[in-house]
């Protein structure tokens, strides 16, 4: 194709390495129409693709175990770098809290990302700060973006540094003052903090 060619309105490719899609999972009991996700994906100006896990698309309301949802994000990951037409290190994945989760575990078993997005990471269950869901974050050696409120009871704002100093890759944590695990009512803010971060991505 030549120059004169080119649809003169068309974006120009993202440069090799930078990033070139996002894909966001809902937490385990919520779907691909999340308020926060959709406000994500209206406001980032990357394509974004928000997706369901399989027990989401067949009605069930636990949340697939690990290796299946973690086959999920491997699989939609694939398929959006695809459409994109990104180098799947190109692509920035996480979502909401179990998603989130499920995102960085698929990355620290080798999964090719340009980053992580982790809204509300559940860090422990409530009142199990004991349960940590840890073992895997020595192995990100992507960028992290944590956003989560300061009154999660999921993880506090110390217990989240504290635990993902272990992360080698670069970490950024945004705290919402005033914010459960649901953070209702601040997608701009939590839209604002996400396209900051992925402006200061190689």
């Amino acid at each position: 194709m030549t120059a004169a060619d080119a649809t003169p309105d068309a974006p120009p490719p993202p440069a090799p390495g930078a990033p070139g899609a996002v894909l966001l999972f809902p937490g385990a009991g919520g779907n691909r129409n999340n308020k926060t996700l959709v406000a994500l994906d209206k406001g980032l100006d990357l394509p974004v693709v928000r997706a369901d896990f399989p027990y989401r698309r067949e009605g069930r309301k636990a949340p697939d175990r690990a290796p299946k949802a973690i086959a999920c994000v491997r699989e939609e990951a694939g398929l959006l770098a695809d459409a994109a037409g990104v180098a799947p290190e190109q692509v920035v994945l996480g979502g909401r809290s179990f998603g989130g989760r499920m995102c960085s575990m698929a990355v620290a078993e080798g999964l090719p990302a340009a980053g992580l997005v982790l809204v509300s990471y559940p860090l422990h269950p409530p009142g199990r700060p004991e349960k940590l869901r840890v073992e895997h974050l020595p192995a990100l050696a992507v960028p992290c973006l944590f956003v989560s409120g300061d009154r999660d009871p999921f993880g506090t704002p110390a217990e989240l540094a504290e635990h993902s100093a272990a992360i080698p890759g670069p970490v950024t944590h945004v705290t919402i003052p005033g914010g459960r695990h649901e953070l209702g009512g601040v997608d701009p803010q939590i839209v604002e903090a996400v396209r900051t971060w992925l402006a200061g991505l190689p």
